[in-house]
């Protein structure tokens, strides 16, 4: 959709407000336009740039890695950058050894921040390029935007969080926590479990719905911006937008990846 031909703000606001879905019943693209009343969908847009986003970061710092030099190249210097500040945040926070935890903070940190970073790129580029070559015109190209990816996401770092209290504390330790926290007479037990359930469970939706609630509003911005301000303005106000969601992207990006350092840490931690 070309931003000339905007008639209505409305139908192009909500044109890229929507996905690229198939019904998986039927393998079949549904119509935006007249979706069926009952259907399981996927979001191809979400699956297919998260994917490739996870294979580029492989790929460079597979690159980066691949040959390391007395004398370093500028990736191998950034690559080197990252994983200390990985690590400095690992051990400022994870008091324990695992070896787990620097590898999964440093996936957590660039895949969110690749995925946050799409929604630099202009939102006309990509479903011009799909309408152009797939005749779809409906293209999304934030997965972090997609609340699909950031609850997928943080329902793993709680599974993670369940699995590591189990294994280091015990069934009956894990239990103890729920039952025996933060009152420990037994007619307070019910209370204690309903109280440590509500803020277990709480984690990873918050987790979910902070980077999912920041980046869907990030999007929302750059789309109204394009709808209802005319072409030859936009520049004035989407620039400076665009700079100031950079630091929003990463903020993001660090956030997510602290929270699911401290979460594991909390995992550890007997009381």
């Amino acid at each position: 959709m070309n931003l000339e031909k905007i008639v209505n703000p409305k139908d192009y606001i909500l044109h890229h407000l929507r996905h690229l879905q198939m019904d998986i019943r039927t393998l079949s693209i549904v119509d935006p336009g007249n979706p069926p009343s009952v259907y399981w969908i996927i979001n191809i847009d979400t699956i297919i740039f998260s994917f490739f986003l996870g294979i580029f970061f492989l790929g460079v710092f597979y690159q980066g890695t691949k040959n390391v030099q007395s004398i370093p190249t500028k990736l191998q210097v950034l690559i080197e950058f990252i994983i200390n500040f990985i690590n400095k945040n690992v051990n400022d926070v994870y008091c324990f050894k695992n070896k787990i935890i620097a590898p999964l903070s440093l996936t957590v940190f660039i895949w969110i921040f690749l995925m946050n970073a799409m929604d630099l790129i202009p939102i006309d580029f990509f479903p011009f390029i799909s309408k152009f070559f797939l005749g779809v015109p409906n293209c999304r190209i934030v997965p972090s935007a997609d609340i699909n990816v950031t609850l997928s996401m943080s329902v793993g770092i709680f599974l993670l969080v369940i699995f590591y209290s189990l294994k280091h504390k015990g069934i009956l330790g894990f239990s103890k926590e729920l039952f025996m926290q933060p009152f420990k007479h037994p007619l307070f037990f019910l209370l204690n479990f309903i109280l440590e359930s509500i803020s277990l469970l709480s984690k990873p939706i918050s987790l979910a719905l902070r980077l999912f609630g920041n980046m869907y509003a990030g999007e929302m911005i750059f789309i109204l911006i394009s709808a209802l301000i005319p072409w030859w303005f936009q520049w004035f106000l989407s620039v400076p937008w665009a700079i100031f969601h950079i630091l929003v992207i990463l903020l993001q990006s660090f956030i997510f990846m602290v929270l699911t350092i401290v979460y594991l840490s909390m995992a550890f931690k007997k009381h």
